[in-house]
C-alpha cells in the first residue's frame, strides 16, 4: 500500500516558498557587510601599527650611527685638542655638513654613514679649584654627530659639550 498523507504535507509545505519575501538573503547580505568593515577596519590598525614600527626601528637605526659617531669623536677630542672647525651657525646645513663632517664607516644599515663635527669653544668654563691651585680654566670643545637611519628622512642630531685635552 501507498500512504499519500507524506506527499500532501511535502506539497503544502512547498508552496510556503511561494510566499516568502527574501528577508533571509537580506538579513544575510547586511551580516556580510558588517562583517567586511571589521575586516577593512582590522586590516588598516594592523597596517598603521606596522608602519610606526617601521619609524621607530628607522629612527633606533640613527640613533645608534649617531651615538657611534659622537664616540668616535669624544676619543678623538679626549687625545688631541681640535685646532679647526670654529663654531659655525649653520651646522644645522645638510650641504655644510657635507662638505666638513668627518664620516665614519662600518654602519652598513644606514642610509649614509654618519658624520661628525669637533668645534673648539675655547676657554668656556673654569672648575671650583682647589685652595692649593685655585680655579682652572679648561677649553671646551662641541662634537656634533648626525645620522641617518634606514632612510633619509630618519636623521638623528646628537650634541655633547665636553673638556679638550690640554
Amino acid at each position: 500500500m501507498f500512504n499519500f498523507k507524506c506527499f500532501q504535507a511535502t506539497a503544502r509545505s512547498l508552496t510556503g516558498w511561494n510566499q516568502q519575501q527574501g528577508s533571509a538573503l537580506i538579513i544575510a547580505l547586511v551580516f556580510l557587510l558588517a562583517m567586511t568593515l571589521i575586516g577593512t577596519t582590522a586590516m588598516q590598525g594592523t597596517s598603521q601599527q606596522e608602519r610606526m614600527a617601521g619609524n621607530f626601528w628607522d629612527h633606533n637605526l640613527a640613533f645608534q650611527g649617531a651615538e657611534g659617531a659622537l664616540s668616535v669623536a669624544r676619543g678623538i677630542v679626549d687625545g688631541t685638542p681640535p685646532t679647526s672647525n670654529p663654531v659655525q651657525p649653520s651646522a644645522q646645513n645638510l650641504t655644510w655638513w657635507n662638505a666638513n663632517a668627518t664620516a665614519i664607516t662600518g654602519y652598513t644599515d644606514l642610509a649614509t654613514q654618519p658624520r661628525y663635527v669637533i668645534q673648539n669653544l675655547g676657554a668656556a668654563g673654569t672648575s671650583s679649584g682647589s685652595a692649593t691651585f685655585g680655579a682652572v680654566t679648561f677649553p671646551k670643545c662641541r662634537v656634533t654627530a648626525r645620522a641617518d637611519g634606514g632612510t633619509t628622512s630618519a636623521v638623528v642630531i646628537l650634541e655633547e659639550v665636553v673638556e679638550c685635552a690640554l
